[in-house]
């Protein structure tokens, strides 16, 4: 058989995987309820639609489900795969399995665990091309991020795309946590400057997070303040001619609450951030409860589309334009805060 005709079965096969789709089995159904389940939930849907021979068994799942069971498992995974790292097998984005993933494991996840919900939807524009930039919050998996996309995608139809930390795609430890590939695979662009331009130039729909890890990095003392905002999406919306779409999440401070970053074993490890809380406790007996969060309710409050004054040209290191840029961002990040009060100030009466 020549090798288009394995292709062309294999696009078939694969074709006949998302219209069948992925069904939920009681083993799932018990993954989504106990926390140290969803690492299990996402690599089961992974492996439903993708060749995975590197990926976790089930003797490791069943595992993951005990305590200290993960350590075990990693090590039995380990010696299986020649004392190696997973291997790297696909790393473009799909949009299919982005949708895939949304209806069949994050429906359930926002639905019955975050109650997401979009509010003042009429400020939601007819079409994407747009960066839509969030306060972010929770020290820990970017559910209030997931959660988001996933709402904009159900109410307009876009297809949207996270603007990621490049720890998401590269640490070592997101490697065996996760397929490699992961996060590329369902839309995360790096947030690395020349990244983040090139999807501005294909006028893709962008989930930003202006304060950058300043955010999750605050900890709970600070849940309700806004850091610095970078400068990047405001040259890069002034040269590309893309609006703002400003989005207030209220409910994102509570998916790891009474947290403080622990930055001495933050730069040990080299992690983006390192909360430390009494549920640090928990995780240390379940390491698969990373991608897990507290329940809670997220909220988000569609602000009216900032439009911006373009500049004739684009220069990163003109330093003009980059003090122009500055103190515009930090403007708007003034009036985010306003509008977070104002929120808050309404839910305490």
């Amino acid at each position: 058989m020549s090798n288009q005709s394995v292709e062309f079965n294999l696009n078939l096969q694969k074709e006949k995987l998302f219209f069948d789709g992925y069904k939920f089995s009681w083993f799932d159904w018990l993954c989504l309820w106990y926390p140290p389940g969803w690492l299990i939930l996402f690599n089961r849907h992974w492996q439903y639609y993708h060749t995975d021979p590197d990926g976790w068994n089930w003797l490791e799942y069943i595992l993951f489900l005990i305590p200290g069971g993960f350590y075990l498992a990693l090590l039995i995974r380990w010696l299986r795969l020649g004392c190696r790292s997973p291997r790297k097998e696909i790393d473009e984005f799909d949009p299919k399995y982005q949708q895939a993933f949304r209806s069949e494991i994050l429906a359930p996840i926002v639905k019955y665990y975050f109650h997401g919900e979009l509010q003042q939807t009429e400020n939601l524009p007819p079409t994407g091309s747009l960066i839509v930039a969030m306060n972010h919050a929770g020290m820990c998996f970017p559910w209030d991020f997931l959660t988001l996309g996933y709402l904009l995608s159900n109410e307009r139809g876009w297809i949207v795309q996270p603007l990621a930390g490049v720890s998401l795609f590269d640490h070592p430890w997101m490697i065996w946590w996760l397929p490699p590939g992961w996060s590329q695979v369902l839309g995360g662009v790096r947030a690395e400057l020349g990244d983040f331009e090139t999807a501005m130039q294909e006028g893709k729909t962008l989930l930003y997070a202006p304060e950058g890890l300043r955010g999750p990095l605050k900890g709970w003392k600070k849940r309700y303040q806004l850091e610095k905002f970078d400068v990047s999406f405001i040259q890069l919306s002034q040269h590309y001619q893309v609006p703002i779409l400003p989005v207030i999440c209220i409910g994102n401070e509570f998916l790891h609450p009474w947290t403080r970053n622990f930055k001495k074993l933050q730069k040990i490890f080299k992690l983006p951030f390192l909360p430390l809380s009494p549920l640090m406790l928990v995780l240390m007996l379940f390491p698969s409860m990373g991608v897990w969060a507290m329940r809670t309710r997220l909220r988000y409050f569609i602000q009216p589309l900032e439009q911006l004054n373009t500049q004739a040209h684009y220069d990163a290191h003109s330093s003009k334009i980059r003090a122009t840029a500055y103190q515009e961002a930090q403007q708007f990040r003034v009036k985010l805060q306003t509008q977070i009060n104002r929120l808050l100030n309404n839910f305490k009466r």
